[in-house]
């Protein structure tokens, strides 16, 4: 027998977006959420350098500016009006996470402090601008806690370590999802008006990533199967700053607090790619760059990392040959405690993981997968469309880095994540509430649960002797080598062909654990299957796309092409083949010229 429940709005999620969603939809909705993880365990709280906000406590700036340094960050690609409405937003929403209780750091007159973030610019000069607002190096951790204890406030009814499985549709909009209770194995339907799908990326389909383990592409492979296109999946971005082999995420904030990235000859080399702003380019440019320097050579020792150095003397240095300043016009100059207190958790995981103190030596760093700017496609309230037009699919919504809005297009500038998870995840709410309030609930089917209690059963009885690690292993490298900073039409479609592969090898995986209570074994194959499918729609939508843009560089197409491709990419799974489809740019104020850092 299957346990339902009823719930006028249910969302799927429980990180920054989804807690955000769920805050504002339950002041006038019966709200539930629904988390694989604890909520407090979600990834939003691994978000370390800052949420960005046009504020000008400490000089001046304007959401204009932020507007334009997102559509440029974006290489054109991102929907300018969705861009104007976050970054116009983005002041609100500071204040509105400071007044629940969030403890960002201050200036010594009490303002909430702001450092400087790659990409982020002074749009006259061209300078960095401090934009970034933080609470130390813990900015998404602090969100997660501030709306997780507004959401119990809110008596949100959560329903954790339930893993939402399939999403209920009935003539044509949404009616509820189909999870699974970890603890006991039994499936439960959630009857819902409304569904807002908030479950993050997909970061581990690669080898080396700064993405949690739960990061498996659930509700974007959910969407996929149910019929609705995924947009833009083509566009991943690698963060420039992982701890060597390990992937864990170095932010950008120490680029911020005058971090320089080092070579293997000791050269700082960023100075050649992009003059202007050095060290703080966009994500795509110094990953580029980094990867370049490693394959002619200049790796340190020889290997595939280079240095990021926060040492003072090294920082005071570099600040002292860029002229840089601090906000009442003195020297820039920092000390051993000073970064000590802004980068606490950053020189901890150097300690633990790697053995190396920031504050006497530098620190080995790579390209990592960080974030996706593609997924479930959106409006700017939250609203799932489902083709070229725009149309929304009633009572389905999705926010945070699961949607694509899209104020990311071909890349994400760094605090732009967590702005638009508070920004979209609270409209998503705001909206979902609404439409309950004016629709009754629809009859479910009374077979709603059957095809996820027929696939469960399929699984679980399987008799192959394939393992789930080694075929995840297989996609995640395949994918790292050919899909990662760099790609060629060849490598491409070999990938394709080495998905169809290992999804034909899927069929056959044996699981250990047949059991029903904490049955990882079966879960993880699950998600394998949702990571399966998701890479080769990365991999299709990357080799279609003629073009290098972004986070896409194509070794075989190494210029932009407006002409051809200044346009969003749909894509379909149907009948076992991937059909890609496509729809124009909104483009308001800001004609596409060529970036300059």
């Amino acid at each position: 027998m299957t346990n339902i429940h009823q719930f006028e709005v249910v969302i799927v999620g429980a990180g920054g977006a989804g807690l955000m969603a769920a805050m504002f939809a339950s002041r006038t909705a019966k709200t539930a959420v629904l988390s694989k993880l604890h909520p407090t365990r979600s990834h939003t709280g691994a978000a370390q350098g800052g949420i960005g906000a046009a504020l000008g406590n400490l000089e001046e700036d304007h959401p204009d500016w932020h507007t334009y340094d997102s559509v440029k960050g974006s290489d054109y690609l991102g929907d300018q009006d969705a861009i104007e409405f976050m970054c116009n937003e983005a002041v609100e929403a500071i204040y509105d996470l400071e007044h629940m209780g969030l403890p960002f750091s201050r200036t010594p007159e009490g303002r909430i402090a702001q450092r400087p973030f790659g990409g982020h610019t002074n749009n006259v000069t061209g300078k960095p601008v401090m934009r970034s607002c933080y609470a130390a190096d813990r900015t998404g951790h602090m969100i997660l806690q501030t709306l997780y204890q507004q959401c119990l406030r809110n008596q949100v009814n959560f329903f954790d370590e339930f893993q939402v499985l399939d999403l209920i549709l009935v003539k044509g909009a949404a009616a509820g999802v189909v999870a699974v209770e970890l603890a006991t194995g039994e499936l439960h339907i959630f009857h819902a008006k409304a569904v807002i799908f908030a479950t993050g990326g997909h970061g581990r389909i690669w080898e080396i990533t700064s993405n949690a383990y739960a990061y498996t592409g659930d509700g974007a492979a959910i969407v996929l199967r149910r019929g609705l296109p995924l947009e833009d999946m083509e566009f991943f971005q690698f963060h420039p700053t992982g701890i060597y082999k390990f992937g864990i995420l170095i932010t950008e904030g120490v680029r911020g607090e005058g971090g320089v990235l080092i070579n293997g000859e000791g050269q700082r080399f960023m100075e050649h790619y992009a003059p202007h702003v050095k060290d703080l380019a966009s994500r795509d440019v110094i990953s580029r760059a980094m990867y370049i320097e490693m394959r002619e050579g200049r790796g340190v020792n020889g290997k595939r990392y280079l240095y990021l150095d926060v040492r003072p003397e090294i920082v005071n240095k570099y600040a002292e040959i860029d002229g840089r300043t601090r906000p009442d016009g003195t020297p820039y100059r920092t000390t051993a405690q000073e970064i000590l207190t802004k980068l606490p958790d950053i020189i901890e995981f150097c300690r633990v993981y790697l053995g190396v103190d920031p504050v006497t030596q530098p620190i080995p760093v790579q390209p990592t997968a960080h974030y996706t700017m593609g997924g479930i496609p959106t409006n700017q309230y939250g609203q799932v469309v489902y083709d070229e037009k725009n149309s929304p699919m009633p009572g389905l919504y999705a926010a945070g880095e699961a949607a694509c809005v899209s104020v990311h297009g071909a890349n994400r500038l760094g605090t732009n994540s967590l702005l638009d998870l508070v920004v979209f995840g609270k409209h998503a709410g705001i909206h979902a509430a609404r439409y309950a309030r004016g629709v009754a609930f629809q009859d479910l089917p009374a077979d709603a649960a059957d095809p996820v209690r027929q696939r469960l059963d399929e699984m679980l009885n399987r008799t192959g002797k394939e393992k789930t690690a080694a075929i995840a292993d297989a996609m995640k490298a395949a994918m790292f080598h050919h899909v990662g900073v760099f790609r060629t039409e060849e490598g491409m479609k070999e990938v394709i062909e080495d998905i169809r592969a290992l999804k034909e090898r899927y069929r056959h995986v044996h699981l250990d654990d047949r059991g029903k209570i904490f049955n990882t074994d079966l879960l993880n194959a699950w998600e394998l299957g949702n990571m399966l499918d998701l890479a080769e729609v990365i991999a299709a939508s990357a080799v279609a796309r003629q073009e290098s843009r972004g986070a896409h560089a194509r070794q075989d197409f190494t210029k932009r092409d407006d002409v051809n491709w200044l346009k969003h990419t749909l894509a379909w799974q149907k009948e076992g083949a991937i059909e890609l489809r496509y729809k124009p740019v909104v483009i308001t104020k800001f004609q596409p010229k060529e970036r300059v850092y």
